[in-house]
């Protein structure tokens, strides 16, 4: 059975995105630094340039498309504009939604309920991974669930001071380090979940 690793991106101080994140500004007011490490240096919504980056951020990047299926929040989805109607990843995206619509895209497969999502997810993952790609009410929805298996964080150096916390005090979990590497633009972390001796919720 599939493995289900949740991965996101937060702030020093604990956002997944800054104030008023919402279609046209999905990381919310100044969040777009969280995700330098990710285009490779200085970018926003209204100049989508991207740096050179480096190579440490470039093998994370590349172990996050070894996934066999995503699921996602409708809040991500909207957010994004729906990726302009297209999937932009080589995988199938599992949306979770309790509004599905016959003018939704039809490059998505959308899903009511975390474990239908998470069932219809592995079975086209086969022996590959199921990424829970956010937002931060997704990833708690799995992890207060008690089935993600290891947890993806990486902290980008800025305090935001405000948005969307990715721990809202709902859950608990003890989680044991697995890896840790850096690059200028974050801190990549790696989490098991649970496990021998370990408890996945409280």
């Amino acid at each position: 059975m599939a493995r289900v690793h949740a991965d996101i991106t937060i702030s020093l101080d604990g956002f997944v995105a800054g104030p008023n994140d919402g279609p046209g500004c999905g990381l919310g007011e100044g969040g777009e630094r969280l995700h330098y490490w990710v285009f490779g240096g200085p970018w926003s919504y209204e100049h989508p340039t991207s740096g050179e980056g480096n190579s440490i951020d470039a093998e994370v990047l590349a172990g996050a498309s070894e996934a066999g299926a995503v699921i996602v929040g409708r809040g991500m989805f909207d957010a994004g504009e729906a990726w302009g109607g297209k999937n932009p990843f080589d995988m199938p995206i599992f949306v979770l939604t309790n509004r599905i619509t016959d003018d939704l895209p039809a490059d998505f497969t959308y899903v009511t309920g975390i474990g239908e999502a998470l069932a219809q997810a592995r079975a086209v993952a086969g022996d590959r991974t199921v990424a829970i790609g956010g937002g931060a009410d997704v990833i708690q929805q799995y992890l207060r669930a008690g089935v993600v298996d290891t947890l993806g964080i990486h902290i980008a150096p800025v305090v935001l001071g405000a948005g969307r916390p990715l721990f809202d005090g709902s859950f608990s979990a003890d989680l044991r380090q697995l890896s840790c590497v850096q690059s200028p633009l974050a801190t990549h972390l790696t989490y098991q979940v649970g496990g021998p001796g370990l408890s996945r919720t409280s």
